[in-house]
């Protein structure tokens, strides 16, 4: 453990395959905030961030200019999965790109399926809106690709189709780092769907072909 005497500040450093990361929010020094909730997977909706005290794993200071990288977050999220297997106390994963607190089991669950090469975990990792013209966007994709998911109408009609057809669709944009033309795939019952990202870049909006 180390104290920065200037700042009062207290930490851990924590090394997971080779790469360092601290944990802030530690005794003596002062617990980290949480910002507003907007989502929440598997958290009891009457518990209030107030009634908690918040730690934060934040890269190294030599990770700083990758701190978003695949690497350097999947760290840590397995550390903060590594933490819940360890410690009962922990109610809860807050990931603030997607403004989502996420609890233990839920998040120990879809954390280690991904790390262990299963789907990226889009319900919590990110989240979903309704906009006011009645597309289903999501929240916080944009940390990863640089770019929201929106699932136009007539598709989000149906918002419980529509949302597992975004979880479908946030997986394979992650793995190809988002879209930059038109792609052509294939929908729930074989229906032909098209992406095209907007004119700004910062959505891939989805419609049937």
């Amino acid at each position: 453990m180390e104290r920065n005497r200037l700042s009062e500040s207290v930490w851990v450093e924590l090394l997971h395959n080779g790469l360092t990361f601290d944990l802030k929010g530690l005794e003596p020094g002062d617990a980290d905030e949480i910002s507003a909730i907007g989502f929440r997977f598997d958290f009891d909706e009457k518990l209030h961030p107030s009634e908690f005290e918040a730690l934060r794993i934040i890269p190294g200071e030599h990770l700083i200019s990758g701190k978003a990288s695949m690497p350097v977050v999947k760290g840590m999220i397995a550390l903060a999965r590594d933490l819940t297997h360890h410690f009962e106390s922990i109610a809860g994963i807050f990931w603030p790109p997607s403004q989502s607190v996420i609890g233990r089991r839920f998040f120990e669950s879809i954390s280690t399926a991904w790390l262990d090469g299963g789907a990226f975990p889009a319900l919590g990792l990110t989240a979903f809106n309704e906009t006011s013209d009645g597309a289903l966007v999501s929240v916080g994709l944009d940390f990863w690709v640089g770019q929201e998911v929106r699932i136009e109408k007539p598709l989000s009609d149906d918002k419980v189709a529509a949302t597992r057809l975004a979880v479908r669709i946030i997986n394979h944009v992650i793995l190809i780092g988002g879209i930059s033309e038109a792609e052509r795939i294939t929908g729930p019952d074989r229906i032909p769907l098209i992406m095209r990202p907007s004119r700004n870049q910062k959505f891939i909006r989805v419609w049937p072909e």
